[in-house]
């Protein structure tokens, strides 16, 4: 069993901190980076991407719609066109300055309403899925088992990766709870670890109506911005260790 733990990092802007990105790092496999659209700023990607590579964490870009007020969380309707435009930017601006702190981007991540709206959405998939393909092919992009994210790729030759997220609830159809509704975040920590543990070794999870879903996923995350994410992160990992399970990146 190898399972890849990711989390949501340099999401910092200006005198604003979210997060410990470092205590995080020394705790993931991989690292989704704010690319300055719904988080971040060009200090805070160099610092993280510094750090990622001194722990030997695989880079992400963690792309987004252009929402820095509602932190990328505010569904959007974006010309094909232009979302294209602005994720290729985006990766283009992360990896620049992981390049040049001895690292790369190695996969691309969508956050927040962008990450949901690409799940169902086959026009927005397709115009994400096309800026990877226009920066670099190479690259894997991370989405839901059942999203359309997957057939877009595949028809412009790129990989994907399946994710699951320990301290997210579920509907029975295998998609995330929208975060506005009761109970879309999971803050128990003893429950996002059981959660964790049923992802990685049955492969499943359960829904918020009490269904067991299949849930196949190679990478699993952990919110790096809920409150005690550092303590909860460290018990998923022990955990998941403790069951015998392999912690690497999937790049």
């Amino acid at each position: 069993m190898v399972i890849d733990l990711n989390a949501d990092l340099g999401e910092g802007f200006g005198i604003w901190r979210l997060g410990d990105d470092l205590a995080l790092l020394d705790i993931v496999t991989s690292a989704n980076v704010a690319c300055g659209f719904h988080a971040g700023d060009p200090v805070t990607i160099r610092r993280t991407c510094a750090a990622a590579v001194d722990r030997g964490v695989t880079i992400g870009a963690q792309v987004s719609y252009h929402d820095l007020a509602h932190f990328g969380r505010r569904e959007m309707d974006v010309e094909p066109e232009e979302l294209c435009a602005e994720v290729l930017y985006q990766i283009a601006a992360v990896d620049g300055i992981a390049r040049a702190m001895g690292g790369r981007v190695s996969y691309v991540k969508p956050h927040g309403a962008l990450y949901n709206r690409v799940c169902r959405d086959e026009t927005q998939a397709t115009a994400v899925v096309n800026a990877v393909a226009d920066y670099d092919p190479s690259l894997s992009v991370v989405t839901l088992p059942g999203s359309a994210v997957h057939a877009a790729a595949a028809a412009v030759g790129v990989s994907t990766v399946s994710e699951a997220f320990a301290d997210r609830a579920y509907t029975p159809e295998g998609m995330l709870v929208a975060r506005a509704k009761p109970g879309a975040v999971i803050h128990d920590p003893a429950e996002v670890v059981a959660r964790a543990c049923q992802m990685a070794i049955e492969g499943s999870v359960t829904a918020v109506d009490g269904t067991s879903i299949s849930i196949s996923a190679r990478t699993i995350c952990i919110h790096g911005d809920t409150p005690g994410a550092v303590r909860l992160a460290k018990e998923v990992q022990n955990a998941l260790l403790a069951a015998g399970v392999v912690l690497q990146a999937f790049t």
